[in-house]
């Protein structure tokens, strides 16, 4: 009864930022990126290659927004920010003659009304994996929310390898005639009709690519701006941002916080890497507790050295969850019969950090997920100043 008073009142808080503003989306095409994982990057993606093809274009992700040719922080653990500022956002790309604006869209920000009085033009969903189901009670009403974003677009852009596929072709409200489809081995755009190049690494971001691809090819943009976008990115900050140090080992940054986006990113990195895997990471407090032994098993999989730490653990006790995240690695190690993995327990991040380091050496990659690109840590009820770049230049230091 709370969520559906508070989602309410969201709802005519969009309204009347739609109507102070004057509904400038209809004077935009917009383009909306939804899914678990991949998002960021899908978005961005969509941006350059707009940017490529001459188009004037705005955006809005998690990261960072581009609005009328200059940069804005969305502020902190924010993806879709207040109908406020998006509408704002709006009416300064529409002053400023733009033509499109790329955002990125949250589940909670669709089941919230956040984004309503948006008209998209385009939809995409990237994929619907294990996340937020303390939000929306299980997979299937998960899979509801984010498809939203695809009932109200006109042009439907799915991911046809995701398993959210099937719930999708089953929702007898979305128009199978606007869905559009990509995939490495299936869908309307693959590998096989639409190549290109990316400095992107893993399979993943062949995904993220060819969702971006396919809707710039619905927006008319020529495929020789297409493939000029996708190779021009080099990526997102935060996202698989590899650090190389004068010490002989890498470092990698990235944001991945749920099981898939961790077994994607270490399964890339395990592929890289000429040395050890040294993987530092926690799980959201005050989240989806189900998917903590879940990132536990994929640590334990695919890296030889894991840390678990804190990550935002906010009112729970750190110790909780990393008890928790340990029980999905302890499994997970014992069906694979070895001896050979190391495990450390360090509730500090920055301590955890400075053990990465220490432990590293040449040709090893050390892997630090969760936070990516935020600016700020929640312990408690206070969110702390942290990076984990400044984390990471920290404890290199600390090195002869």
């Amino acid at each position: 009864m709370i969520r559906y008073i508070k989602n309410r009142l969201h709802l005519i808080n969009a309204f009347l930022a739609c109507i102070w503003y004057g509904f400038p989306g209809r004077k935009l095409t917009i383009i909306g990126v939804t899914g678990t994982d991949g998002k960021t990057t899908t978005t961005h993606l969509t941006y350059e290659i707009l940017k490529a093809a001459g188009k004037r274009v705005s955006m809005v992700s998690s990261v960072f927004g581009l609005i009328a040719g200059k940069e804005h922080d969305t502020g902190f653990h924010v993806t879709t920010p207040s109908p406020w500022f998006l509408q704002r956002s709006m009416r300064n790309a529409v002053n400023h003659n733009d033509q499109y604006f790329v955002l990125e869209v949250t589940s909670h920000g669709l089941d919230q009304n956040r984004v309503w009085g948006i008209p998209f033009e385009i939809g995409i969903l990237t994929n619907v994996t294990h996340e937020h189901l303390d939000y929306h009670g299980n997979y299937k009403k998960y899979v509801a929310t984010k498809s939203k974003l695809l009932l109200r677009s006109k042009i439907a852009i799915i991911n046809r390898e995701d398993e959210s596929y099937i719930h999708i072709s089953m929702n007898r409200f979305i128009d199978t005639k606007k869905i559009k489809t990509y995939g490495l081995k299936k869908g309307d755009t693959n590998l096989k009709s639409f190549s290109f190049e990316t400095p992107l690494p893993g399979d993943y971001n062949k995904l993220n690519c060819l969702a971006a691809a396919t809707a710039a090819r619905e927006l008319r943009i020529a495929d020789q701006d297409i493939r000029k976008g996708l190779m021009a990115f080099s990526g997102v900050k935060g996202r698989f941002e590899t650090i190389k140090t004068k010490h002989g080992f890498d470092v990698i940054i990235d944001f991945a916080h749920t099981p898939n986006a961790l077994v994607r990113v270490l399964s890339t990195i395990a592929g890289l890497s000429k040395g050890r895997v040294i993987h530092v990471f926690g799980s959201a407090g005050l989240r989806d507790v189900t998917k903590r032994p879940m990132m536990g098993a994929a640590s334990a999989k695919y890296a030889d050295i894991t840390i678990i730490t804190e990550e935002d653990y906010r009112t729970e006790d750190v110790n909780n969850i990393i008890q928790q995240i340990e029980e999905g690695y302890k499994e997970t190690v014992k069906s694979m019969k070895t001896d050979k993995k190391q495990l450390f327990k360090i509730p500090k991040r920055q301590e955890a950090i400075d053990q990465a380091v220490l432990l590293a050496d040449k040709g090893d990659i050390v892997v630090l997920t969760g936070k990516g690109h935020e600016k700020s840590l929640c312990r408690g009820k206070t969110e702390y100043p942290w990076s984990d770049h400044e984390g990471l230049n920290h404890a290199l230091k600390r090195l002869k």
